[in-house]
């Protein structure tokens, strides 16, 4: 029997529905009455870096790197067609992608919904490989790794990242290399489909104006009954310290990029954790910090300049990013800034302006259907819940963010990563 919770924000005047579906999967429906669009999501705790695991204790298994993301493409050739042939009959837009940390199938429309999630539910559930067509989607994906060997925002990234860690697959690129792909097989996509794509490591995230009626009467009808069972992936030891604190790559690029980031202790990050350190990111980057001011008026940046924070198992970066005419003074000056932060601490004033900054971008997610599913998808992953988060926000205080900037940024232990112009 499905087990149906409602979840009631008074404050936000919202609320949503956590469904325990007896197949095993977690669904959440968020109404939005009123709203014209519809978007559902439906994921797998199932990334890049998961290429070494183990079933219910058994023997551990190692897979070629870019495999995930490798079955994310065959999931939608299916043995009766292919689905985005499916969708272009109900008129919704779809797509898929694959993460470090999880693998996801999506689609939005403003009819015919019942139809798309049907379709979303039926492929999914149902692989179909062959070594034709396996071999085939070799050379699609390979010319896909080649663009992106191509693309200097994405080789800056990930050389950052090689540069930083010694052997966690974080730093391998998600669709892997031309020669690991060409290690796949049928027999290897099935291994990693069977324990991955399990209903109970799965999610369904649904927002727009439907109720849980409304959902439950197609997930009923095509969700399969799975067996719950343990997961356990390994991954060799990570020492603390960056490999190497400078990289380099010529490209034919007009501004140089630059990514400068910091290797942090890897932990569970809580919810609470997360919040602080968003207000963080604000206080340092935001086009209204004092970090930003300086680097703006030394013309080191330019309106490209951001941050961003992600973490899963076994890696934990805090990353800076842009264009800029001297990467190394920029990086610099962010060292400088916040070793200084750190002796004098965050402002009230400037804690307070990020802090409210941070709340409202989270309070207005709320007014977007996209947002609020892929919200809801993450935070079922990380075990938090997507009201409890912006709350987060509001509670946080000025003590807090300032020990998440002491505990958090180690100025020893950073990787800058810059892609220069290709001398003629």
């Amino acid at each position: 029997m499905n087990n149906i919770t409602e979840v009631v924000s008074a404050k936000f005047k919202d609320k949503y529905y956590k469904i325990d579906h007896e197949s095993g999967l977690t669904i959440y429906v968020y109404p939005k009455p009123g709203y014209n669009s519809k978007y559902a999501i439906f994921g797998t705790h199932y990334g890049s870096v998961n290429n070494a695991f183990s079933l219910d204790g058994g023997e551990v298994k190692r897979v070629p790197d870019g495999i995930a993301h490798y079955l994310e493409h065959k999931m939608f050739e299916c043995e009766d067609g292919d689905a985005f042939l499916k969708y272009a009959k109900t008129g919704a837009n779809a797509n898929a992608y694959t993460s470090f940390d999880k693998t996801c199938y999506l689609f939005n429309c403003t009819d015919k919904f019942d139809e798309s999630l049907e379709i979303l539910l039926d492929f999914v559930q149902r692989p179909y490989f062959t070594d034709e067509t396996v071999a085939k989607e070799q050379g699609i994906i390979g010319q896909e790794i080649r663009m992106y060997d191509d693309s200097p925002e994405w080789c800056v990234m990930f050389n950052l990242l090689k540069n930083m860690f010694r052997s966690h697959p974080v730093q391998i690129d998600i669709a892997g290399t031309v020669e690991s792909i060409a290690e796949i097989t049928p027999e290897l996509l099935y291994s990693c489909y069977n324990t991955f794509y399990n209903l109970n490591n799965m999610v369904l995230c649904v927002a727009g104006d439907l109720t849980p009626e409304d959902v439950l009467k197609t997930a009923d009808k095509m969700l399969k009954p799975s067996e719950n069972h343990t997961i356990e992936n390994y991954f060799d030891g990570e020492p603390y310290e960056v490999c190497s604190h400078y990289v380099e790559q010529e490209f034919p690029v007009s501004m140089p990029l630059f990514n400068f980031g910091f290797k942090v202790k890897t932990h569970p990050v809580t919810r609470k954790e997360a919040a602080e350190v968003d207000i963080l990111l604000g206080v340092l980057s935001a086009s209204y910090s004092d970090l930003y001011k300086l680097l703006d008026d030394a013309k080191l940046i330019n309106q490209s300049f951001d941050s961003e924070y992600f973490n899963g198992p076994g890696y934990n970066v805090v990353l800076f990013s842009g264009e800029s005419r001297s990467p190394k003074e920029a990086a610099e000056k962010i060292t400088d800034y916040i070793r200084e932060l750190q002796k004098t601490g965050i402002s009230r004033e400037m804690f307070e302006i990020a802090r409210r900054d941070a709340y409202g971008d989270a309070l207005s997610s709320l007014n977007s259907v996209d947002n609020i599913a892929n919200a809801m998808v993450d935070c079922h992953f990380n075990n938090a819940d997507i009201f409890g988060t912006i709350e987060d926000i509001a509670n946080a205080t000025l003590e807090d963010v300032n020990e998440r900037l002491c505990s958090l940024l180690d100025l020893d232990n950073t990787t800058l990563s810059v892609v220069l112009p290709a001398k003629e």
